[in-house]
């Protein structure tokens, strides 16, 4: 059980990708714009507030293709120049990689009437941040006196037994991952201290397993901590499940969820109007609220009392992480978990 869930994900990932390059062109409509959108509630919350409010004030209507991050890349190397999607969504790590494969057209925030909503820094010439994500850990209140302090008590009693633990696959995974190895005596992003303190306590943890099914097996009780962000939080109070995020001691972990305009795309004028009004306020605040729960990027936002800020200009002072030194070791980082961890 612990260990399946990994190996079927990477699997189904190599297969996904070995099917790419043979799609044919999608034939992109004038009065359409194409998008890879994230599946799951991503393409939920995007198909049910954000097409509707693109038809309504543009005209234009949205076309989605569920895509992961390392799909998007994919397909869009693979179409060399001639893009299947006109926008990209995606976390830090896969914009890094993109932009330096020179998929992005040019990016002109002065052509978004929203742009200025923004935190400094979030919108540049490659693309422009559209959504934060709150990282710390989630516990079963019920189930412990007291919540965790930091990451380094997910380590130790009473937690380490209740401990759901997945690897570096995700964002969200890698950055926690980070701070735990940080907690240990890490500099940079040196992982050494985390796999040396795991080897110790790796026969105690509740289960281990892939990045999606961690939701699931919490809301079944198999296991009672993990690392998640405040949108699968959120997500499972929603449910009626027994959770509350934790703001670690070191700090809350925020990284975010970026759009770009593909390298040859079609639809450029739409694709503006799209991400727009993906900023607009009234977009904005209904992708914060249930069953979404995506925390908002623009100032015109009231902040929803769940999210672990009540200013955005508080995130500057959240941990990040750069990505450009990150994406050349993750890679490996994966390989020596799914070796050492998860076999």
């Amino acid at each position: 059980m612990k260990h399946d869930p990994v190996r079927r994900q990477l699997l189904a990932g190599a297969a996904s990708l070995s099917a790419l390059a043979i799609l044919p062109r999608i034939a992109h409509a004038k009065g359409s714009v194409v998008g890879a959108v994230y599946p799951g509630s991503w393409e939920e919350a995007y198909r049910s507030i954000v097409a509707p409010a693109l038809q309504k004030t543009h005209g234009v209507t949205l076309e989605m293709q569920p895509l992961y991050a390392v799909d998007q890349i994919a397909k869009a190397r693979a179409a060399r120049g001639n893009p299947l999607f006109d926008t990209f969504l995606l976390d830090p790590g896969p914009r890094v990689t993109a932009i330096e494969a020179g998929l992005f057209e040019k990016f002109d925030p002065s052509r978004l009437s929203n742009a200025s909503k923004l935190q400094p820094g979030m919108a540049d010439e490659y693309g422009v941040t559209v959504a934060a994500q709150f990282v710390g850990i989630a516990y079963n209140p019920k189930k412990f006196d007291k919540p965790p302090a930091d990451w380094a008590d997910l380590f130790a009693d009473p937690y380490v037994s209740r401990l759901g633990l997945t690897g570096f696959q995700t964002t969200f995974g890698t950055v926690s991952i980070l701070e735990m190895s940080k907690a240990f005596g890490a500099k940079g992003i040196d992982v050494e201290p985390f796999f040396a303190e795991l080897k110790k306590v790796l026969p105690k943890i509740a289960v281990i397993g892939a990045p999606a099914s961690m939701p699931s097996l919490f809301q079944q009780g198999q296991c009672d901590i993990m690392y998640a962000n405040t949108q699968t939080v959120g997500t499972l109070k929603a449910r009626g499940v027994d959770i509350e995020f934790v703001r670690p001691a070191s700090g809350v972990i925020t990284f975010f969820t970026t759009m770009h305009i593909a390298k040859g795309a079609e639809q450029v004028d739409n694709a503006y109007q799209y991400i727009d009004t993906v900023l607009s306020a009234p977009v904005q605040t209904e992708l914060m609220k249930g069953p979404y729960f995506m925390a908002p990027v623009a100032s015109d936002v009231t902040l929803d009392d769940t999210l672990p800020l009540k200013n955005l200009s508080e995130m500057s002072n959240m941990v990040q992480h750069d990505w450009a030194q990150i994406n050349p070791q993750r890679a490996a980082w994966i390989e020596r978990f799914n070796r050492e961890v998860a076999r």
